[in-house]
Parts: structure tokens; C-alpha cells; sequence
């Protein structure tokens, strides 16, 4: 990605200055669908932006289709196309999808230029965001800020459709789900902004999913390369992709809810932070996934098919996480893996191909669910993987394949048992005292 952070930032600073003598610089915002729902918390999004305006910060705002937009989008996509694929249906369908973020884009300008804030909106592709990859799987390669910059300049809050930008060929192409916090973070970066906030209708990151652990702690900061493994691994306050470039850009995240002015959680650069957090142990937070399907690959008269797999993984843009794997064995291959639950479609009848001409099978468990332990040291401390399935098993919950890193430890339970092994696992590793509805065994 090229960045143009430095020099634009020195030029701002030199022209936004308050009466005060505050300098102030770039600062971007970005709003999630929840946050854009209704014409009540659009307009509450649009007073918090002029505020940010009127303080003195050139404000960029990034924002997500409104609650609801793309799941609605995709399903007349769907219903037009019938059973037609290939990669003309796929590009016909980012077209559609980036209509979403189009009109929450323009709806914010409109209400801020109600509030007598001068506004313009811009879709990705006006704001000089280059895309490659397919559609629905584009990757942010570059952003030519010069359009921003200048509407900036002339006193302007810029609002910028996420999600999507322009591929070489001059097509819109999407970033997938979670797009809009990686366009966000990507704008951040070309612009040397003081920070990217995350608006969300949560008040920030907490130790579990507040919705399924009601007594789960707000975390006031938490290590980009925490949040990442936070991410990866089921909280879906952030996106992966965005924390991951958050990491490598230096952006500094701040994670705040926009319906309230509580203060929410910062990501940033790595502290010492487990005083900060004040968890008195390596744990930081439970997690718990639900998109997740297990894998098994089976083929004998063959010793090594790993290549071939993951290759079909690859051609995919399909992540894998947990793996087992068997011993070298010439007679028989066996390999089994984690992925998305939602990514079934896409590997499926590509494995079931491939196996087939080796005389093989594919077996795929969908009622399968993921609970981790996110933290540091945890390679080095056996004990926590060991405590981890003993209070599982004690309740009776079945766990396999588990698998550990420095900074996460995660197994895999049945779909049905999610939520009470992320309580009882928040309750083991003090984050809770108590631990409502342990029973629970209904996947919510």
C-alpha cells in the first residue's frame, strides 16, 4: 500500500489549527451497519461526526451498508441469478453489494449538510482505493489520497463508502465480510491519521462476548497482536484483516460504542499490559467461534495429499486453523482441519473432486464449534491447555483437536455445548465469579 501519511500530515497540521493554538490532525471514523439502522441513530452518528468536525480534526468517515442492506442485497442477487456461477455472477454481485455502503454514504452526507457541516461522499473507487483479488475477496494495494486531501483542505468532512474499491479493469470490487473496518484502517495508514475509532454498538472489547457472558469485563487496552488471535478466533467486534493491518501499519484502533460517549478500548502498540488489564494471570479472554466446520480427508494407497489440499484451500482464499495430521504412512493419507463453517460451499465439491481420483472421501462435520483461551505465554504454560479440557470434560463436553500457541489455546466442542464452555472457561480462568446457565446447551 502506498502511503502518503507523512508529508500529508505535516501539511494539515500547518493549516488546522483551533484559536487555542491545538493542533489538530487527521482523525477517521468508521460506522458500522447497527450504528446507521434507523433515521434516529443516523442522525446521532451525524452530530458525533460535526462534532468531531467543529473541534478542529479533518474528519474522514468510513461507513458500512445500513443493518441488514447486504444480507438483503445478497439474497436478491441470489433469487435473480438461480443457479447461474462463474465469474460473471461474481462481479454482477460486488456491483450490487457496494450499491449498500453507496447509500449509507451518501444518506450521512445529506444529514450533515442538514447540520450545516460541509460534507461529500465518496465511493472507493472515488476515493482512489485499488483493489486485486476476486470479487468478494478483494485486498487493499494501494490509495491514492490526493482527492481526499483536497476536499479535506477545503474544510470538508469525507465520507467514504468501506467495503469496496477498483480493481484495474475499472470494476468494483468488494473486500468481503468486515470490509469496511479494513478500509478503514487502510485509509488511516495512507493519511497518517492520529487514530482509526471503531464505532460499534458495543462500548468496546471485553474478557467474552458480552451478549452470552452478561458479568464479561471491558478490556481498556489490549495488544494488536492479541486483539488479531481475538479475532481470528470468534470476537467479532474487529475484523481480522483490519487488526492484522493495523499491526503492520502502526495504526493505533480505538473501539467505541455509538450510541453512548463511554470510553471504549484502545489497540495499539504492546504495553505492559497485563498490569493494565489487571487479569492477575496469562489469560486475557475466552472466545468462542461458531463458523466452524471440521475437515477429515481420507485416501489410502496414497501417503501424502497435504499439497493438493491446501492448494484447493488456496485457490479458494480459504484459511484453515486447528490440523491434525497422521504419521508418514505409504499406504494411507489422512489429514483433518478446521474452516469456516460459511467456506463449506466454496471447498467442498473441490475436495470431494480431488479425493475422488485417488479413491479417497471427504467427511465435513458442520456441528462443530470453537472455544480459546487468548493470552501470552501460553506455550509456555502447559497447565492451561490441561485446566482448559479438565473443566470441560468435568461438565461433560467433549473436546478435540486441540491446538496452542503463545498467545492462544483453543479446542474444538460440540455446536450445542458453545456458549456454556465459554462460560465455564471465563468462570476457571477468573475473568467471572459467577457463571450464569451452565446448563445451557442450545448454540446461540
Amino acid at each position: 500500500m502506498r502511503q502518503r501519511g507523512a508529508d500529508t500530515r505535516r501539511h494539515r497540521d500547518s493549516r488546522q489549527t483551533l484559536p487555542t493554538g491545538v493542533d489538530m490532525g487527521v482523525l477517521v471514523q468508521k460506522y458500522g451497519g447497527s450504528s446507521l439502522a434507523d433515521t434516529e441513530r443516523l442522525s446521532a452518528v451525524a452530530s458525533r461526526v460535526a462534532a468531531t468536525h467543529h473541534s478542529g480534526a479533518a474528519t474522514v468517515v468510513v461507513v458500512s451498508a445500513r443493518g441488514g442492506a447486504t444480507d438483503e442485497l445478497l439474497a436478491q442477487a441470489a433469487a435473480a441469478a438461480g443457479p447461474a456461477f462463474g465469474a460473471q455472477r461474481l462481479r454482477e454481485t460486488d456491483q450490487l453489494l457496494a450499491t449498500g455502503e453507496t447509500a449509507s454514504a451518501s444518506l450521512l452526507a445529506l444529514t450533515l449538510l442538514g447540520l450545516g457541516v460541509p460534507a461529500v461522499s465518496l465511493t472507493g473507487a472515488q476515493a482512489g482505493m485499488s483493489i486485486v483479488g476476486k470479487p468478494g475477496a478483494g485486498i487493499v494495494d494501494r490509495i491514492d489520497v490526493t482527492r481526499i486531501d483536497e476536499l479535506l483542505d477545503e474544510g470538508n468532512v469525507v465520507v467514504v463508502t468501506g467495503f469496496q474499491g477498483q480493481n484495474a479493469d475499472g470494476d468494483t470490487v468488494t473486500l468481503g465480510r468486515g470490509g469496511s473496518d479494513t478500509s478503514a484502517v487502510a485509509l488511516a495508514a495512507a493519511l497518517g491519521a492520529e487514530r482509526c475509532e471503531i464505532f460499534t454498538d458495543v462500548d468496546g472489547v471485553y474478557s467474552a462476548d458480552p451478549t452470552h457472558v452478561p458479568d464479561a469485563r471491558k478490556l481498556p487496552f489490549v495488544p494488536a497482536a492479541v486483539m488479531a488471535e481475538m479475532a481470528f478466533a470468534g470476537a467479532k467486534v474487529l475484523h481480522p484483516r483490519a487488526v492484522e493491518l493495523a499491526t503492520l501499519q502502526g495504526v493505533e484502533l480505538h473501539v467505541r460504542t455509538s450510541l453512548g460517549t463511554q470510553e471504549g478500548t484502545v489497540v495499539g502498540e504492546e504495553k505492559d499490559f497485563m498490569t493494565s488489564l489487571e487479569t492477575g494471570g496469562a489469560v486475557v479472554a475466552i472466545t468462542s467461534d461458531p463458523d466452524v466446520a471440521r475437515v477429515l480427508v481420507h485416501a489410502r494407497g496414497r501417503s501424502d495429499l497435504a499439497a493438493e489440499v491446501l492448494s484447493i484451500l488456496a485457490q479458494h482464499a480459504v484459511p484453515m486453523d486447528l490440523v491434525a495430521r497422521s504419521g508418514p504412512n505409504e499406504e494411507e493419507f489422512r489429514m483433518g482441519f478446521t474452516v469456516r463453517r460459511s467456506d463449506v460451499a466454496d471447498i467442498g465439491p473441490a475436495l470431494d473432486k480431488a479425493i475422488a481420483v485417488h479413491g479417497g472421501e471427504v467427511r465435513i462435520d458442520p456441528d462443530v464449534a470453537k472455544v480459546s483461551l487468548i493470552g501470552m505465554g501460553l506455550l509456555n504454560r502447559p497447565e492451561y491447555v490441561a485446566r482448559m479440557t479438565a473443566v470441560l470434560a468435568a461438565a461433560g463436553i467433549a473436546t478435540s483437536w486441540v491446538s496452542s500457541s503463545q498467545l492462544r489455546a483453543s479446542v474444538t466442542v460440540p455446536a450445542d455445548r458453545r456458549v456454556q464452555a465459554l462460560c465455564l472457561l471465563h468462570k476457571e480462568f477468573g475473568q467471572t465469579e459467577e457463571c450464569a446457565d451452565t446448563e445451557q446447551t442450545v448454540a446461540l
